[in-house]
């Protein structure tokens, strides 16, 4: 069956090369793609948000299955506009997507259904969220509501960058409309870990637990990113605490939604910060696939991605059992100079084709006019490694890394450090 995944990054990039494994993938095609998932796919030239023109290329192709990668267009209803055409498509509609584009809807809903989270407060009036943070305590987590690509959130330490991270959100708006409301939360100390479950209304498969690193320097130091490094599975972590958050958190969370008329059906993404007593409590929910957590996440997938895919649209997810390898996974992001503020663009990059022996997944990258591959992203590439254990996965991810050249590449060296120490 021919597929359209809707997307550009090196999440669609990763989510293609494991449907194309499937004996049922026929053609491909991915909107718009980038110039590594062009070895893969043909790349179409239509935006996330030109809904129209997705679903008019769609039954023009006759595609039997459309999947939705990134956050904003399921926020803005790409799946009802495709549910509306009856295309068949993968991932949450407008009103299950909200979970993700609003952080006060999803934090009442967790409060609502006693689902364990951070306490909070919510803000549409810049003062009277000024006055609220002058009688809290250090450090505290300042969050817009909306979507603003992974980079809508401060942990401030200090009084000052809490004003200065509100003042931004609320007053110079730099993420827009996302920045709205404003959500002000505990701080939340401990673990954090990554549970992304394949998800068909109440029925829930987690998938194989991972651990992000958003900050773009090494030691959590910086800004926060969209994520310089996953890795999985989480050794550290014990088993027990791993399901104590399936069952008190992502389970009860589906069964709220479907209780709220807004039944989840796609990939829901359970960002969770284990605290030093061992207990799960919820930072985030996403909506799809994270980013890069799919990179190393899916390569340790025994199952069909595409079966488990139609399993979800078609409502028999209950009826599939899904596998998981054993081994490791390692994934290091190579970052443009300057992300995640203003980068070039079109740097020359080298040693693609040497790296390419491993794993590499594209998520910036376009081809130059004499054939070569530069950079066109904030975050350039993601190096997979894999091994029988972290230490094997982690030394053959850098080493991919390694071979990979461009003026002002950035990336962080202790990924997956937490697991090996």
């Amino acid at each position: 069956m021919d597929i359209l995944v809707v997307g550009g990054g090196g999440r669609e990039h990763a989510i293609i090369w494991k449907l194309s494994q499937s004996p049922a993938a026929g053609k491909i095609y991915c909107a718009p793609g980038n110039a590594g998932i062009a070895q893969l796919a043909e790349c179409v030239p239509i935006g996330v948000f030109e809904f129209d023109k997705l679903t008019s290329f769609a039954k023009e192709k006759q595609v039997s299955l459309a999947v939705i990668g990134p956050d904003d267009p399921l926020a803005a209803g790409i799946v009802d506009a495709f549910e509306a055409q009856q295309i068949p498509v993968f991932g949450p509609r407008k009103n299950a997507a909200e979970i993700e584009g609003s952080k006060t809807f999803m934090k009442d809903l967790l409060h609502k259904y006693s689902i364990p989270t951070a306490a909070y407060e919510k803000f549409s009036d810049y003062e009277s969220a000024l006055a609220y943070l002058g009688t809290r305590e250090l450090p505290i987590v300042i969050k817009a509501d909306g979507l603003a690509a992974g980079k809508g959130v401060t942990v401030a330490y200090s009084r000052g960058e809490a004003e200065l991270a509100l003042q931004d959100i609320m007053v110079a708006k730099v993420f827009g409309e996302a920045g709205a409301q404003v959500v002000i939360e505990e701080f939340l100390a401990g673990q954090e870990m990554s549970i992304l479950a394949f998800v068909d209304g109440e029925t829930v498969r987690p998938m194989a637990a991972a651990q992000d690193h958003k900050p773009v320097f090494d030691g959590d130091k910086g800004p926060n990113t969209g994520g310089m490094g996953t890795y999985s599975p989480l050794p550290h972590i014990d088993e027990a605490i791993i399901r104590e958050a399936v069952t008190t958190i992502i389970e009860p969370t589906a069964k709220a939604m479907v209780a709220e008329g807004r039944p989840f059906s796609g990939v829901l993404f359970a960002g969770l910060m284990i605290s030093p007593d061992g207990k799960p409590k919820t930072i985030e929910f996403n909506a799809r696939f994270g980013d890069p957590e799919t990179q190393v996440v899916l390569p340790r997938l025994k199952s069909d991605l595409l079966e488990i895919f139609l399993a979800v649209t078609e409502g028999r997810l209950a009826d599939i059992e899904i596998e998981w390898s054993s081994d490791a996974a390692v994934c290091v992001v190579l970052a443009s100079e300057g992300y995640p503020g203003p980068y070039p663009k079109g740097v020359p990059i080298s040693g693609l084709e040497e790296a390419a022996q491993g794993l590499v997944f594209h998520a910036g990258t376009a081809r130059s006019e004499d054939g070569g591959w530069v950079t066109s992203g904030g975050r350039v590439l993601g190096v997979v490694g894999m091994g029988a254990d972290i230490a094997e996965a982690r030394s053959a991810a850098y080493a991919g890394a390694e071979k990979i050249t461009f003026t002002g590449k950035q990336n962080r060296s202790d990924i997956a450090m937490k697991a090996l120490v």
